[in-house]
């Protein structure tokens, strides 16, 4: 038996293969790396190259995830180490008490001169305030003496991080330089061997380029005044330390083109964007004469029934509760707002997702151009799409819909092309040998495999709208979420805590209507 490298196994070749790996320090590298394989728990070991090095042996050695990890550890106890020994604590307090005693001076010199112009009311007016500035004087003097007197211990804080860090150091490096030895005898291609001059440059460099800046950013009161000083104002003025040098005026420049472009959508597609409200809101309109207009009992049945048909007596049971909950709280109009709000959105996902999903599932290509589109759509905060939605659809239901289409669509896409590269290729492959077309392909092998991996897309998606509810109602959408903005506006906890229950129990009962009806079809095959 022999691995990748093509050295047999035993003491041996384990010696010749570490040889190979270290170059340098070869015995006292395979007494370690021997004595950490053999041992059932944690080997202690000490690498005292490591320990006085830091991340400059890790930097020569290539265990670069040390290098970084300690690299940072170690700047944060010199950065403690410098506060202490030279950090100028409570020199914002120092400068602030200097320049209060000047002004206090000038006061008391102008109530000086009033009183020897007679104007005894003026001079009083001015000691007055001479003496509320000593008090606050007073009070940053002792504010900087407290804070001098902090160094001490800030600088002994320092040291025993230093001195902790360098201790983790020692008896972590060859724990961490034995996995990156199993990693290339595994794969010697993936992980470099020996020492590397070139990363010692390198680590040097990142040293050089990282800490001194960080400490002298940390340890001056003005280090960009210093910088300025020291380098004649082409660092500090420049190029300041404590602000980007750019301002904000490429921001500037970039909205305003953004809000011409808008204006010119708005303006040239306003006939397609009517267009999708009016079928947003055809279909919401439709929901809520179903579920408001009719009488409440008939609902009630009808959606008890139907989670009794579909899923069972327990989700029929925690149906009828919830609507008795929605009922007795006097939420019942408004639960159905919110319930026809979820619907829509999470059907339209649903509609859209699915297909999608399927056809990224089938084609690499076609995933990969959407993936990042996809990213997008998951990882731009709610209130962002809010903005161009109510620039071409203005506000009310069918945008909130639109909101949550965008941001609850991203689950069920995924999950469903997940669910279609998960089907085994073997099984496929059998199914075209005996004669499947591809639609049977598709609807007899393809979608009841990935069935579970679609339904946990259509979970996500119904609970992702459900997050929407909310946010939709500060661009009118009614329901639930306009009773949660409002005990947002007047801090009215028993209101929003209730409110929010009353989301939950509508997003819970249509999704456990959902899953169930899955479940029953599985369990029934």
């Amino acid at each position: 038996m022999s691995t990748d490298t093509g050295l047999e196994l035993g003491p041996r070749s384990l010696d010749a293969s570490i040889g190979e790996f270290t170059k340098e320090n070869t015995p006292y590298y395979t007494a370690a790396f021997t004595k950490i394989q053999d041992a059932t728990s944690f080997a202690f070991t000490w690498n005292m190259a490591a320990a006085a090095l830091g991340p400059i042996w890790a930097a020569f050695r290539g265990v670069w995830g040390f290098f970084w990890t300690f690299l940072v550890l170690e700047l944060f106890a010199f950065v403690q180490i410098g506060r202490g020994l030279w950090g100028e604590l409570g020199a914002d307090q120092i400068a602030r008490f200097e320049k209060l005693s000047e002004n206090i001076a000038k006061r008391e010199a102008q109530a000086k001169e009033l009183l020897a112009a007679g104007d005894a009311a003026g001079a009083a007016a001015k000691q007055k305030i001479a003496d509320n500035l000593s008090r606050v004087a007073q009070s940053a003097q002792e504010q900087a003496q407290a804070a001098g007197a902090e160094a001490t211990s800030i600088f002994l804080t320092g040291v025993a991080l230093l001195v902790a860090v360098k201790l983790l150091e020692g008896l972590y490096a060859n724990i961490a330089y034995e996995k990156q030895y199993l990693t290339w005898r595994a794969k010697p291609a993936s992980v470099s061997s020996g020492t590397s001059r070139a990363g010692l440059w390198f680590g040097g460099l990142m040293l050089v380029a990282i800490w001194p800046l960080t400490l002298f950013r940390f340890t001056v009161s003005d280090p960009d005044g210093k910088l300025a000083s020291l380098t004649n104002g082409f660092l500090g003025d420049k190029i300041p330390l404590t602000e980007f040098p750019i301002g904000r005026e490429y921001l500037a420049k970039f909205a305003k083109s953004g809000d011409a472009g808008f204006d010119w959508l708005a303006l040239h597609f306003s006939d397609v964007f009517d267009g999708i409200t009016a079928g947003i809101r055809s279909v919401l309109d439709g929901l809520e004469i179903v579920l408001i207009d009719t009488p409440w009992p008939v609902v009630m049945i009808v959606i008890v029934v139907m989670a009794f048909r579909l899923a069972g007596p327990r989700v029929a049971i925690f149906t009828a509760a919830s609507l008795l909950y929605l009922a007795f709280m006097g939420l019942w109009e408004m639960s159905m707002i919110t319930v026809a709000l979820i619907g829509a959105g999470a059907f339209l996902c649903i509609i859209i997702g699915i297909p999608l999903g399927i056809w990224f599932g089938k084609s690499r290509r076609a995933y990969a151009i959407a993936e990042p589109v996809l990213d997008f759509m998951q990882t731009m905060p709610a209130f962002v799409y809010l903005i161009p939605i109510i620039a071409f659809f203005g506000t009310g239901k069918p945008p909130g819909v639109l909101a949550t289409l965008i941001f609850a669509m991203p689950p069920v896409i995924r999950l469903t092309a997940l669910g279609m590269k998960g089907v085994p290729e073997s099984t496929k492959e059998a199914a075209v040998a005996f004669g499947c077309s591809k639609w049977q392909l598709l609807r007899n092998v393809e979608l009841p495999l990935a069935l579970p991996s679609i339904m946990t897309g259509v979970n996500q998606t119904i609970l992702m709208s459900l997050s929407m509810v909310v946010i939709a109602s500060l661009i009118g959408a009614e329901g639930l979420g306009a009773l949660i903005l409002e005990a947002l506006q007047y801090a009215a906890k028993g209101q929003g805590l209730l409110g929010g229950l009353a989301i939950l129990l509508c997003a819970m009962v249509i999704d456990r209507i959902a899953q169930g009806m899955y479940r029953r079809k599985v369990e029934g095959q």
